[in-house]
């Protein structure tokens, strides 16, 4: 399977409203038992969370998976910080990158593959205010032509 295909579960919409994404990498990520069981039944937001690396290891914080309705005692923490398992390459290539000014780690999308859960994250520069503008300006003027192209060949 190719990288960020699987059943998605969680899109992060707002990243590719706030930054361009230059490039991604697919990660796993340790769970408990009752996070992978709310994951499979689609109760995550990517919204907020980011990505940061401490000694040399990727963690996701601020990822809300709800706790699982079936679980008891045992259930999760639903903000708690989590390991993302990249190889060593990847980390270090990340390191480097993020080093520079204006670049960040964020989460693009969850989704499942092969049974696991997978995490789509994209190094991403942040966007201005009037690259933002030009976007929406960019996909106003797509809809309107399709609108267009859609109504002159109902006829």
């Amino acid at each position: 399977m190719a990288k960020g295909t699987g059943k998605v579960l969680a899109q992060n919409k707002k990243a590719g409203h706030d930054y361009f994404i230059e490039e991604t990498y697919e990660a796993g990520m340790v769970l408990q038992g009752t996070e992978i069981k709310a994951i499979r039944a689609g109760k995550v937001q990517l919204k907020d969370s980011f990505v940061r690396i401490r000694n040399g290891e990727a963690w996701i914080s601020n990822m809300h998976i709800s706790p699982y309705d079936q679980g008891n005692r045992f259930n999760h923490d639903p903000l708690r910080v989590r390991k993302l398992l990249l190889h060593k390459k990847q980390i270090n290539e990340l390191i480097g990158l993020t080093k520079q000014d204006g670049y960040t780690i964020v989460p693009l999308k969850m989704y499942i593959k092969d049974g696991y859960a997978k995490l789509l994250i994209g190094l991403g520069k942040g966007k201005k205010n009037y690259d933002k503008r030009d976007d929406m300006k960019k996909k106003e003027a797509k809809r309107e032509m399709e609108r267009a192209f859609k109504a002159k060949n109902q006829f």
